[in-house]
């Protein structure tokens, strides 16, 4: 391991310049390609104290041996340098977007003598226009075969080609009429070359006007009496007219655009892309890759776009649409611009048709991310890898087959909740899952928290066993301890009791402070046989109760992917369970603490009294009239808010002006005294030692 200190360039030696610099190793080989609008402020950055440095940026300078630049004009030679020296070093540092899956794309040869038509995978040649890419081959077929009875243009191999050149007679095709023939001369390379190009601006959108003319040949032919052609070329408008309802039209305006959507979480990235053409989408397609950097999602989109439109074969559309502005925008922008020859709008979409479309680009990414993800944990050889490097981090006696990792949820010290979440070789056992609320204190204090759920946790396991005559319950318990059968398996309904097996290795969120909280709760019940260790989110390093130092696991490691997976469900469901319990305190109102009220009798007065104002001033005898209410119910009522004050009135603090409540559905709390102008409190899951 080097010590970056060691290469570090004298102070004063690096240009304030645009430029590209390059990390090196002691071999000489390029590990990492930069790019900065001023390459001094940001060369000094990654010579600072490491303790300081993102893991992924400390990995990489001190894996480095050397540090070189080179200094440009622009911003956007900067990005095109950056881009030429990526594509030509391979630095394993540096972001790589791999195709996660291998697209078919609908490719007209303009290269060749007679153009042909056909379905093409892989890299882009030079000198052929690609339409697509497809999510299937039989949807460019489809489509083509609708195509070629208008658009006759040869799809035949080479071979085929020049034997009916060489014999004088064309293919099956050829007799059909879907190939114009160019083999035996039955049209001129001319006129075949025509024809490619007709195909092409039909696949490019351009199809108003051909149909038009096709009517106004039908028409034509109609009023001659070559009634014949005139059903010809009604059937031909009636195949192209099937071909384009292949694409949905998605914006109503013909836009050419692309749109990106980036899915991301911290250690991978999804990118998918919508290429949008005459107001269509022509093509869909999708990149997964590992996060070997310190990135954000602008410097995720400028990859993208780089990846994209870098290498000269894709077409710069007039609008494109991402996520997140690159930082700065205006030399990607220019680049883009330089790529098309005209202006490109870069934008992120606020409102409209493109804002929804946008919306189903990023969903598509999210469930590519989701799909890469359970392709990789649904590996057999893979989990057995996984949880092999676990036990041999942690020195286990065996394989963890069952993993429990509990995490803590709250917003500012409200709404303190617990998740427990179990692994069973390696996959999620959701019917397994748990939540806790936190009830032996109020406030925030993640440490006694995770204290407490451990303990409710394991004391609940205890009882279990206990019933088995294997265990005894300590003294303090649980709530009240249930009656049931011997045995983990309930008797009843022959499922596996609550809590009734122990995990191999539980882990719980955080570092240090919440693995010795957890241990402390396990050595109170006797519990010595159960593995323990914690995952601190902002480093990824795995603490064992009693050390000092972490157990640092490999990057590539399987085995630290599934302790992150499953770590990162712990965090989903205590959140999703702590957000369920704030909104609901936030829109809990006056009459929900009446007993015996239901939702819909609730509903039922409010929809009779238009407001919970005037529900109040009614009198027994007009609740009663609401339909379902009888006369306790009403007294009940009725006594509930006469013995509450009513709320304060909400105030515009813009205005000054008082809020009128006549429209008061019955809520109260935050979401009746929050002035219209102020934002609502925004999710915000606060822990001890890390930020989520």
């Amino acid at each position: 391991m080097a010590d970056p200190s060691t290469y570090r360039p004298a102070p004063g030696a690096i240009p304030t310049s645009p430029g590209v610099y390059k990390f090196r190793d002691a071999h000489g080989r390029v590990i990492y390609v930069g790019k900065a609008k001023s390459l001094r402020p940001r060369l000094s950055s990654y010579f600072q104290d490491i303790a300081g440095l993102h893991s992924r940026t400390a990995t990489m300078v001190t894996t480095a041996a050397s540090v070189e630049w080179t200094v440009v004009g622009t911003e956007v030679e900067a990005l095109q340098l950056e881009y030429s020296w990526i594509k030509e070093f391979d630095p394993r540092f540096n972001v790589k977007y791999r195709d996660d899956k291998s697209y078919p794309e609908l490719a007209v040869t303009l290269n060749e003598e007679f153009p042909r038509v056909q379905v093409m995978r892989g890299a882009h040649k030079k000198g052929v226009r690609y339409f697509g890419p497809y999510g299937h081959a039989w949807a460019i077929r489809e489509t083509v075969d609708l195509m070629l009875r208008v658009f006759p243009v040869r799809t035949c191999s080479n071979g085929v080609f020049k034997r009916a050149k060489q014999v004088g007679r064309p293919c099956l095709l050829g007799y059909i009429g879907k190939c114009a023939a160019p083999c035996v001369g039955k049209i001129s390379q001319a006129e075949h070359a025509e024809l490619a190009e007709e195909f092409c601006d039909f696949m490019a959108g351009r199809t108003g006007g051909y149909l038009r003319r096709l009517e106004q040949q039908m028409k034509e032919a109609a009023a001659a009496m070559e009634y014949e052609r005139a059903a010809r070329l009604r059937d031909d408008m009636a195949a192209l007219t099937r071909a384009m309802e292949k694409n949905a039209v998605v914006l109503g305006d013909g836009t050419d655009a692309d749109l990106l959507a980036v899915a991301e979480d911290e250690l991978e990235a999804a990118v998918q892309i919508f290429h949008v053409r005459g107001g269509r989408v022509r093509g869909q397609r999708g990149w997964v890759t590992d996060k070997v950097e310190d990135i954000d999602t602008p410097a995720l989109v400028e990859h993208a776009l780089q990846q994209l439109y870098g290498g000269g074969t894709e077409s710069v559309p007039r609008e494109v649409l991402v996520p997140a502005l690159p930082e700065p925008a205006g030399p990607v922008q220019e680049w883009l611009t330089g790529l098309r020859g005209s202006q490109v709008d870069l934008r992120v979409p606020q409102r409209g048709d493109k804002k929804d479309l946008m919306i189903t680009v990023q969903r598509n990414a999210q469930q590519g991310l989701a799909l890469h993800k359970t392709k990789r944990a649904s590996d057999l050889t893979t989990r057995s890898r996984a949880l092999q490097e676990i036990a041999e981090a942690l020195e286990l006696d065996s394989v963890p087959l069952r993993i429990e990792c509990f995490d803590i949820s709250h917003l500012q010290g409200e709404d303190v909740v617990a998740s427990m979440v179990v692994f069973e070789d390696g996959l999620a056992r959701k019917s397994e899952y748990r939540r806790f609320q936190i009830k032996g204190f109020e406030g925030q204090d993640d440490v006694r928290s995770m204290h407490e759920v451990v303990g409710r946790r394991f004391r609940r396991y205890l009882r279990e066993r206990e019933q088995t005559g294997e265990w005894a319950v300590p003294e303090e318990e649980d709530g009240p301890q249930e009656t049931t059968a011997n045995g983990p398996v309930d008797p009843e309904t022959g499922r596996p009791r609550r809590f009734a097996y122990p995990p191999q290795l539980l882990v719980v969120d955080g570092g240090q402070p919440q693995v010795a909280a957890a241990k402390r709760a396990l050595d109170e019940l006797g519990i010595d046989d159960i593995a323990l260790c914690g995952l601190a989110k902002r480093l990824e390093e795995v603490w064992l109760p009693g050390q000092d130092d972490p157990v640092v696991l490999p990057r590539s490691s399987e085995g630290l992917y599934l302790l992150q997976r499953v770590r990162d469900e712990a965090h989903r469901f205590a959140i999703t369970y702590q957000r369920a319990k704030r909104g609901k305190r936030f829109t809990a109102g006056e009459l929900d603490s009446v007993p015996g009220l239901g939702e819909t009798r609730r509903q039922a007065l409010l929809k009779h009294f238009g407001s919970l104002k005037k529900l109040r001033a009614a009198t027994v005898d007009q609740l009663c009239e609401v339909p379902g209410i009888g006369r306790r119910t009403a007294e009940t009522v009725a006594a509930a808010l006469a013995s509450r004050p009513p709320a304060a009135p909400a105030v515009n603090t813009a205005t000054g002006e008082i809020i009128d409540d006549s429209a008061d559905t019955g809520t109260a709390g935050p979401v009746t005294s929050r002035p219209p102008d102020r934002e609502a409190p925004t999710d915000h899951t606060t822990h001890l030692t890390e930020t989520p």
